[in-house]
């Protein structure tokens, strides 16, 4: 299947979305004293809040299982937030299937989508943090079964009892009834791909959305998985499907404020996790090449981040764009103010930039 073909622009056939993702780093306060993960946990539900009364679409959250992004349970923290919102879509970014019961995910999921509404979404990855595998039990030598055999069953589960199952990794199903049952239809399902052809045709076998997780590097450099998706989609007698764009970034009043008050937490950042991830420890020339116009980082004034969402929304034919917007020790404060900016200001801007 070639990658050189560009589809007919099937972004326009979905209305442009635009959402936050946290991984729910754990904050400091304006002095730079940590917070105790219950006060990060219970400033998260406040920001969500804000997202949803500046209009975003989306806000999801990310399973980690450190200290410093003390976040295993998002949903529960999303049920919550589904208690106090009533219009912006909740779900993960992203769910670590390989290391979960996917019966369990559909289960939490679906009743959070009870609890919202028909709000629910969820995105399902195969994890580049590994911190739940010895957590839960399961071995890194299975990492690629896990993941194959787990999604398989929940593209069954979605679309609603009786369940019939079997595989390797767990006892079969037979006509099993999973509850809750959802009132109109399955919730969006999307697949979190950082860049493995193999999975954006997974996404498109089960006819699932596809999220582009784009952290590093130039964001073109992805146009051909998007385009690779539609073609598999197509060739699989399936309709188009969203594609959707999520990266790190801060918006601030001024280029010069976000990049002073972002820089510093992603060196500690990177610099904490490239012991055990590998990743390369940003220079500041490095960090200045990744915010401009080749890199991955979105961080600016509202005209700065406008401007490179709408670019590579274009260039990827993406309808959707969720910014990862907690990033280290950033303050709550300053976590709302670029809550406020990104929806009163940066999502009006890329749609007009983008017609």
């Amino acid at each position: 299947m070639s990658t050189s073909e560009t589809p007919s622009d099937p972004a326009s056939d979905f209305p442009l979305e635009f959402g936050l993702d946290t991984f729910g780093d754990r904050t400091s306060d304006e002095e730079g004293t940590p917070l105790s993960h219950a006060q990060t946990i219970r400033d998260l539900v406040e920001q969500a809040v804000l997202a949803d009364e500046v209009g975003v679409h989306y806000f999801g959250i990310g399973e980690h299982h450190t200290p410093d992004f003390p976040m295993p349970a998002g949903d529960v923290v999303l049920g919550a937030i589904a208690s106090r919102t009533s219009q912006i879509r909740l779900g993960s970014a992203v769910t670590v299937l390989s290391s979960d019961d996917p019966i369990r995910v559909f289960q939490r999921y679906s009743t959070l989508n009870a609890l919202s509404n028909g709000r629910a979404e969820v995105i399902l990855g195969r994890g580049s943090s590994v911190d739940s595998f010895p957590l839960f039990g399961f071995d890194l030598a299975d990492y690629e079964v896990l993941f194959e055999e787990k999604i398989n069953l929940f593209a069954e589960l979605v679309k609603g009892p009786p369940v019939t199952w079997s595989g390797t990794t767990r006892t079969p199903l037979h006509g099993q009834d999973v509850v809750p049952y959802l009132e109109d239809g399955p919730f969006p399902v999307w697949i979190g791909v950082g860049g493995s052809p193999q999975s954006v045709v997974r996404a498109a076998h089960y006819g699932f959305n596809l999220m582009l997780a784009i952290i590093g590097g130039p964001p073109a450099r992805f146009a051909p998985f998007a385009s690779l998706f539609q073609q598999a989609l197509a060739q699989l007698g399936h309709p188009p499907r969203p594609v959707g764009i999520h990266s790190p970034g801060h918006v601030a009043a001024t280029d010069e404020q976000a990049i002073d008050e972002f820089w510093p937490n992603y060196l500690d950042v990177i610099r904490h996790v490239s012991r055990t991830r590998g990743f390369a420890v940003p220079s500041k020339e490095s960090f200045l090449h990744e915010i401009g116009p080749n890199g991955a980082l979105y961080v600016g004034s509202p005209e700065t981040v406008a401007r490179k969402i709408a670019a590579n929304m274009t260039a990827l034919g993406a309808n959707r764009f969720d910014l990862k917007y907690a990033m280290g020790a950033l303050s709550h404060e300053r976590l709302l103010n670029n809550i406020r900016l990104y929806g009163t200001e940066v999502v009006p801007r890329v749609r007009e930039l983008l017609g």
